[in-house]
């Protein structure tokens, strides 16, 4: 049996120089959105905003625990805590520069940020739970970026890449709080 050849995908017709030029002249208040982009803006603002609030609700829960968890197994959970919730902030951070880029409005906004994200602000009594919490909200945010990365493929590579570099964090954090959960069996907050 032979494999059937695969037509090739014709090329993308370059633009010429002045063509460019000019286009670039053409709704310049836009920013950095052509006339060649090719997302839905507006959904991917919304989505935008969506993951905005997951990672504020995530920075929130894991503040929280880290004032909250003692013990010795506690204080490696709380350093661990802290610097997840500091990159949350930073990928908050990126996702409402990207808003700003693209022409809307990075949503704030504390009414309603849990209904916007994807995650909920549950809390653990016992550190154990703590970082159950944490993993589960991290399996979520892996999940809903891989979604998003697919929904906008070639669309906006600019936005796509951004989202791809924060899953890639997600998912580490994801094997931190695995590694923390097995570690922490059986201890409490205190």
């Amino acid at each position: 049996m032979s494999a059937i050849p695969k037509t090739p995908q014709p090329k993308p017709v370059l633009a010429d120089v002045q063509t460019l030029r000019d286009e670039a002249r053409r709704h310049v208040e836009e920013g950095a959105v052509t006339e060649r982009y090719c997302a839905d803006r507006d959904k991917v603002l919304e989505m935008l905003n969506e993951a905005l609030a997951t990672e504020l609700v995530c920075v929130l829960r894991y503040r929280h625990d880290y004032f909250v968890a003692r013990g010795l197994k506690g204080k490696v959970a709380a350093g661990e805590f802290l610097e997840h919730a500091n990159e949350e902030m930073a990928h908050a951070d990126q996702i409402a520069e990207r808003i700003m880029q693209l022409g809307g409005e990075p949503n704030f906004n504390p009414s309603g940020l849990v209904d916007r994200s994807h995650s909920e602000y549950r809390l653990g009594t016992t550190l154990q739970e703590m970082i159950r919490e944490n993993l589960v909200a991290e399996r979520i945010a892996i999940d809903s970026y891989r979604q998003m990365v697919q929904y906008l493929g070639n669309d906006d590579p600019t936005t796509r890449r951004m989202l791809e570099e924060i899953l890639a964090t997600e998912e580490e954090h994801a094997d931190d709080l695995a590694d923390l959960l097995q570690d922490s069996a059986g201890s409490s907050v205190s």
